[in-house]
């Protein structure tokens, strides 16, 4: 499975990757900010069985690459972690394309859950 994280924290780009490493075989690609995700979609022909997008990044915040990779592809399915954990906010990312969302700070179970729940589906 090819997975997609977005994140401006190197630390949460590792934790998230090392949690996902050890559910299987996975092939991750990382980048720092909505801008590098476009790049990194394109690069890899839009690729990707998921998506896990930090939304507060410079350059692109993950809610516009949300809306980008919706125009692109309406199914597969993204995971918003963020630390914005109003209901505002959720409603905000659930409208733009959002299959699940996770506030910051996580455990690993949750997010072993969540990409459960969506691999499933």
């Amino acid at each position: 499975m090819n997975v997609l994280i977005l994140d401006d924290s190197k630390t949460m780009v590792r934790i998230i990757s090392n949690t996902i490493s050890k559910m299987g075989s996975f092939n991750i690609k990382t980048g720092e900010d909505g801008l590098e995700g476009v790049n990194i979609w394109k690069e890899n022909k839009g690729n990707f069985d998921i998506i896990l997008t930090d939304w507060n990044m410079p350059n692109m915040n993950g809610l516009d690459f949300v809306k980008f990779i919706r125009e692109k592809n309406k199914l597969i399915p993204i995971i918003m972690i963020t630390t914005e954990a109003g209901k505002s906010e959720v409603i905000t990312a659930l409208r733009a394309g959002v299959n699940n969302y996770i506030c910051k700070p996580f455990s690993a179970e949750i997010l072993k859950e969540k990409l459960t729940d969506i691999l499933k589906g």
